[in-house]
């Protein structure tokens, strides 16, 4: 009885892979017939194109390889993952510019892994839930909002240099652990309205387990056990997750629970959905993401906690990393480009004056630094801090004319993109002369998407430039930063975010 059982069960997985292998294959031939412009990576029974990452399987390996695909296998890629099951890779403008702008706003696999941490925020979130989450939160990143956040950056940017202050002749150094504390308390006190004092406070709990789902989220990207979803809950990442998910979402029920308190105890300037209002968003009143979703209401009902959590931890999560990422390699290409430097310097002396470091920064400073904004797109190009975005086809998804099967994955590889030679010539050149209007004018629009494009970009990006600006000046005007020493040059990896793997390392003297 037994035997027999076991015989079925073994003929049942048979059957299973042999009808998943022959669908998976007959899709492939069908894509690689009906886009003769893109090229399919080699691939084995079973495994898939997996036997390619021979590197290691470690996130440095894993996305070195990935991003080496297109080098050497062309711009627009048919990939086959474990069961052969076929994904597209994309990197040219023109297909770019067809998958963003097409109606579909489903997302690809590696948000699904994403969902323990974040649910359904606005990152995750799909049709009718989506578009309710983007119109509530869009005005809190009203330029009038953010104008008052300023005082904030210039705040949390001082605090930064102050700390800094204790490596200045010391060699070399980590400045990325610096960053993501500032970051941190910018996005807690901004978005949130409340002081976490990361900055003082470096043994963060918080930003370990930020780091430690990251990584989990890629190594369950790139098993071979993602299509078998029902084994997670038996393998050692299952209880390292929910380790670490509950660091993070006590410390963002902390959040919630305490700038609760706040507006109770500050009942003059508690925000009530009667009063959220043209001229309370736009006006004087400075209005946090978490105090909106306190007081606003959908189809007559508030948001429960949960509903709140999702989007502080979207936020929480994105709001410091992303930015922390492009700083951190800010820093390192600004150290090891001195003559970027100096026209950096000259500029801020020349557009804020001589004692600038001491200038409290406004967004007409800011906007006027237009060297600046060129490096800070150089930085984006190089090393974007969101390196990969995904989608899902849906019966509306068309690239060349040729409609998708439902269910095909499809990532838009941005590093790829922004590191493609017959694009950015000398990519691993740092120039950001590349973004004078001239050569900006030169290329298409899609060639460079750093915080995507279309109805789902970035919500955040005028925040985080802003945000960057204002430490960047800060940090120039105290410093001069200088090269690294050649066995600490940078090496990333990827996993929500574009990040050095063990830091970005720089040296600073005082000015």
């Amino acid at each position: 009885m037994f035997t027999a059982l076991l015989l079925a069960l073994l003929l049942l997985v048979v059957t299973w892979l042999v009808t998943t292998l022959a669908r998976n294959y007959a899709t492939t031939r069908k894509l690689r017939r009906d886009l003769p412009s893109f090229n399919v990576l080699p691939s084995v029974p079973l495994l898939g194109s997996s036997h390619l990452f021979k590197d290691g399987t470690e996130p440095p390996e894993i996305f070195a390889t990935s991003s080496g695909f297109h080098r050497r296998f062309g711009n627009d890629l048919i990939a086959q993952s474990f069961l052969n099951q076929p994904s597209l890779q994309v990197t040219s403008p023109e297909v770019v510019e067809q998958i963003i702008n097409t109606r579909t706003i489903n997302k690809s696999q590696i948000y699904d892994f994403m969902k323990p941490w974040i649910n359904e925020g606005l990152l995750t979130a799909v049709g009718k839930k989506w578009a309710q989450r983007r119109k509530i939160i869009t005005p809190a990143f009203h330029f009038k909002i953010l104008e008052e956040f300023l005082g904030t950056f210039n705040q949390q940017a001082e605090v930064l240099v102050d700390k800094l202050r204790e490596q200045v002749g010391q060699g070399d150094f980590n400045i990325y652990k610096y960053i993501t504390l500032c970051t941190l308390d910018v996005i807690s006190e901004t978005a949130m309205g409340v002081k976490i004092n990361a900055q003082d406070n470096p043994d963060s709990p918080y930003v370990k387990a930020v780091k430690e789902m990251a990584d989990l989220i890629l190594r369950r990207l790139f098993s071979a056990l993602r299509e078998f979803r029902w084994l997670f809950p038996f393998l050692k990442m299952a209880k390292q997750q929910k380790r670490l998910l509950n660091v993070l979402h006590s410390f963002t029920d902390s959040v919630i629970v305490t700038r609760k308190n706040q507006l109770e105890n500050e009942s003059a300037q508690q925000i009530t959905q009667k009063k959220l209002e043209e001229s309370d968003i736009y006006g004087k009143r400075k209005l946090t993401l978490l105090d909106l979703l306190l007081n606003v209401s959908i189809d007559g009902h508030p948001l429960s906690n949960p509903d709140i959590r999702e989007e502080v931890d979207t936020f929480m999560a994105a709001g410091h990393d992303t930015t922390t990422s492009a700083l951190s390699f800010g820093a390192y290409h600004i150290a090891r480009n001195p003559a970027v430097q100096q026209k950096l310097f000259d500029e801020m002396v020349q557009v804020l004056g001589p004692d600038f470091k001491n200038t409290t920064l406004t967004n007409s400073m800011l906007q006027d630094l237009k060297y600046l904004d060129m490096t800070i797109k150089e930085i984006l190009r190089i090393h974007p801090s969101v390196p990969i975005i995904g989608r899902m086809s849906t019966s509306d998804m068309t690239i060349n004319g040729t409609k998708l099967p439902t269910g095909i994955e499809v990532i838009i590889f941005i590093y790829a993109m922004h590191n493609n030679p017959e694009v950015f010539p000398e990519p691993d050149r740092f120039d950001p002369e590349r973004f004078n209007e001239e050569n900006s004018a030169k290329r298409h629009p899609y060639a460079y998407i750093p915080f995507s494009a279309g109805a789902r970009n970035c919500i955040g990006q005028k925040y985080a430039l802003l945000e960057a600006k204002t430490i960047l000046v800060k940090l120039l005007g105290s410093y001069r930063l200088l090269p690294c020493d050649p066995a600490n040059t940078v090496r990333i990896k990827s996993d929500i975010t574009l990040r050095p793997v063990n830091g970005a390392f720089v040296k600073i003297v005082e000015r």
